[in-house]
């Protein structure tokens, strides 16, 4: 696939946002009136999307994969914590988990990496943790930091860092904008940007031999809306572009790809209030 795929579901992403705005128009839900039980222990959004992105860390092929929606509100352990607020804030201390998957990677299917060894998927576990305050009435900034575990293929730590200016024209809406880098340590790096000696000779030379190490990986921005439509239920949309930076840029694995690298998904969700204890 090319970066068209990119492209076109970006474009089915405005669609269905601006279909959502047209609707608005005839009404907007009062999510006001809608209360959360003040004896849930647990507030949580579950859902899924699917998304656009690039097929191996630095492609210039794309490919469609699903991917979850989990983000925490308000969580009560009697005795021990309480994390978030049983009241939805636009403000200060926000904790979330955070999922990436990366599929696997075989030469057989990009003929650009003919020689390299075929790597298997690499799964993502952390947490996102972010800061939010007021700048002017409507719009808001907030600074995040995200940590993840990567174990399948690669093993080792990556994370994201960024700043999202937030907008909330409407209690249905919620868009943010803002920069954003990622960075990973040297047995991440080395898994997908190393080119191996061996590796080397088995590409006939195309791909020399490298070692990269541990450091900034992208820079780049991104963007979401996020429509409630009904009750507790929500459209979100996201897209972002980064540029790949550092030891990564210069891997021949990327010279052979693309620097630029092109994100965008949709998906639905709903969010939960339970009573735990």
């Amino acid at each position: 696939m090319s970066q068209r795929l990119a492209s076109t579901l970006l474009a089915v992403t405005l669609g269905l946002l601006a279909s959502a705005a047209s609707a608005a128009d005839y009404g907007t839900p009062d999510t006001s009136a809608v209360a959360v039980a003040n004896n849930s222990d647990l507030i949580i959004e579950l859902g899924a999307g699917v998304s656009t992105q690039p097929a191996y860390e630095g492609a210039k092929d794309y490919i469609v994969s699903g991917f979850p929606i989990v983000s925490l509100q308000y969580l009560n352990l009697p005795g021990l914590f309480e994390i978030g607020s049983r009241e939805e804030t636009n403000g200060g201390f926000k904790l979330a988990p955070s999922f990436r998957f990366i599929d696997k990677r075989n030469a057989a299917d990009y003929p650009e990496l003919r020689g390299t060894r075929a790597l298997d998927e690499t799964y993502q576990v952390g947490l996102r943790a972010g800061y939010e305050f007021p700048i002017y009435e409507t719009f808001n900034a907030e600074i995040y930091g995200e940590a993840r575990y990567a174990f399948g293929e690669a093993d080792g730590f990556v994370g994201n860092a960024g700043v999202d200016f937030i907008s909330r024209p409407t209690k249905a809406w919620e868009l943010k904008l803002g920069p954003t880098t990622s960075f990973a340590d040297s047995n991440y790096m080395s898994t997908y940007f190393s080119v191996t000696p061996i590796e080397s000779l088995a590409s006939f030379g195309r791909l020399s031999a490298y070692e990269a190490d541990g450091g900034f990986k992208t820079v780049g921005v991104r963007g979401s809306a996020r429509y409630e439509f009904r009750p507790n239920w929500f459209i979100n949309a996201n897209a972002a572009y980064e540029r790949m930076v550092g030891d990564a840029k210069d891997s021949p694995i990327v010279k052979v790809g693309s620097e630029d690298q092109f994100f965008a998904g949709i998906g639905l969700s709903h969010r939960f209030s339970l009573d735990l204890f």
